[in-house]
């Protein structure tokens, strides 16, 4: 194993799968590593999407693939699987970004808990949790091969806090990161030491589905906006570069020691207490 700082950071050719790579957090990653010499695989639904982002890598001197592929269907994960194995010849990242959630399985000011849309809730457990724990049954195939490789889950700031309106999101997000805990302790003691399995927790950053949540068209904060910004002690929301050391980190072989954790990135609003 390398023991420089600059060799336990290098991501040269490294072979990074990310899924909702079109998505605002998990497409500037994609990019971002990219741009750190990684080989990185974009999976997302929508093909123009993912022909602009491969093709602005490319533009830019890095190496990348696009693939359409849903999280919730295995053979076509497993088509991209295999057809990244034909091309690069090994995956050593696998990096679970997709996710989302639906009004229906969210509890606005005028509703209550028993208003919960149970349809909408399964959906939003199915593509959060779901499409983790599916893309890591067939990614780790290579993994478990290879005897070595990492995946990164993207929990949040609601698994661990109840955070209102919320409730399919956040369960789905507290199961991924006991998700995340029982993986790492699975590959530790079946496969050894080389299998890792972390994850990340972004306090709030401004993305297309939360936007008209947290900023008004002026860009000023709404009300829940800025109450998020009053639980913030940097008092503000995220930068999305601001992700990408963390992330930098769990992928490289600095983090060689380092498994089962959930890694919040959030400005202190995990920490904070109110007062």
């Amino acid at each position: 194993m390398p023991t420089s700082p600059s060799a336990l950071f290098d991501l040269t050719d490294r072979v990074i799968v990310v899924t909702g790579a079109t998505g605002v957090l998990a497409g500037s990653a994609a990019r971002y590593l990219a741009a750190q010499g990684a080989r990185v695989v974009f999976l997302g639904r929508d093909q123009t999407k993912l022909d602009t982002a491969v093709g602005e890598v490319t533009r830019s001197g890095g190496t990348a693939l696009g693939f359409s592929c849903d999280v919730l269907d295995r053979p076509a994960l497993e088509r991209t699987r295999d057809a990244v194995l034909a091309q690069w010849g090994r995956v050593d990242v696998l990096i679970n970004a997709a996710g989302g959630n639906q009004p229906g399985a969210t509890i606005t000011p005028d509703k209550t808990f028993l208003d919960l849309n149970l349809e909408a809730y399964r959906q939003v457990l199915a593509l959060n949790l779901d499409g983790t724990v599916l893309p890591s049954q067939v990614f780790a195939t290579a993994l478990i091969a290879q005897k070595r490789g990492v995946i990164i889950n993207f929990s949040s700031m609601a698994a661990a806090r109840a955070i209102t309106r919320v409730v399919g999101y956040s369960n789905a997000k507290a199961a991924i990161d006991n998700f995340t805990r029982w993986l790492a302790v699975e590959f530790a003691t079946k496969y050894g030491d080389g299998l890792r399995v972390n994850a990340i927790a972004p306090g709030f950053f401004v993305a297309d589905q939360n936007r008209r949540l947290l900023l008004n068209e002026d860009g000023t904060p709404t009300a829940r906006g800025q109450s998020v910004i009053d639980q913030t002690p940097f008092r503000r929301f995220g930068n999305t570069p601001e992700l990408h050391g963390t992330l930098h980190y769990l992928v490289s072989d600095a983090s060689a020691f380092v498994t089962g954790t959930v890694v919040p990135v959030d400005g202190g609003f995990s920490c904070f207490s109110g007062v």
